[in-house]
């Protein structure tokens, strides 16, 4: 199992509008093959800060088979314009 984690930082005045568009996007996600959960949590000291969790079967389930997929295009569509800046994404592995 792997973790993606992405710290996101939503553009002032757009918290709102994330949340209800990221349930949206949470449908496409979840259909992907070696997906497997998320979470998205809010932070409580930073307005328009949060952390995604994602768990993949696979690294190359996210980097190959969901990047590479045109339900990722539908993702960006749905959520990158709330960015800013553009997140970074990191992969763990549990030890």
């Amino acid at each position: 199992m792997i973790l993606e984690a992405v710290m996101l930082n939503i553009k002032p005045g757009m918290e709102s509008d994330f949340e209800f568009t990221f349930k949206k996007a949470a449908a496409i996600i979840s259909s992907m093959h070696g997906y497997l959960s998320h979470e998205l949590h809010k932070c409580i000291e930073l307005k328009g800060k949060y952390l995604l969790l994602v768990k993949w079967e696979t690294l190359e389930a996210h980097t190959v088979g969901f990047r590479d997929s045109a339900e990722y295009q539908d993702w960006k569509k749905l959520l990158h314009h709330f960015y800013d800046p553009f997140p970074t994404v990191e992969h763990f592995e549990e030890i």
